[in-house]
C-alpha cells in the first residue's frame, strides 16, 4: 500500500502579511518603504482571512492598517506644520 500524504493549505499569505504590516509598522518614517509593505499587508491578509480563516492573516490586516495610518497621520502632521510655518 502506498502511504498518501494528505496536504493542507500550506499558504504563507498569512505570515508574510504580519511580517509586512510589521515592517510597514517599524519603517513609518520612510513613507516610500511603509506604504507599499501597508498596503501590500492589508491585501494579503484580507485574502488569508477569507480563504483560509487564519488568525495571522487579521493580524497582518491589522499591522497594515496601523502602519498605513500612523505613515499618512506623520506626513499630512508634517505638512501642516511646515503650511503653518509660513505664517509665523
Amino acid at each position: 500500500m502506498e502511504k498518501k500524504e494528505i496536504v493542507e493549505n500550506r499558504t504563507v499569505s498569512h505570515i508574510v502579511a504580519l511580517v509586512l504590516g510589521i515592517i510597514s509598522i517599524l519603517s513609518n518614517f520612510f513613507w516610500y518603504i511603509s506604504l507599499p509593505t501597508g498596503i501590500t499587508a492589508i491585501v494579503l491578509g484580507t485574502k488569508s482571512y477569507k480563504k483560509a480563516n487564519k488568525k495571522m492573516g487579521v493580524a497582518g490586516l491589522v499591522t497594515g492598517i496601523v502602519g498605513v495610518s500612523l505613515c499618512l497621520f506623520i506626513y499630512i502632521t508634517l505638512v501642516i506644520i511646515a503650511v503653518l510655518a509660513q505664517y509665523y
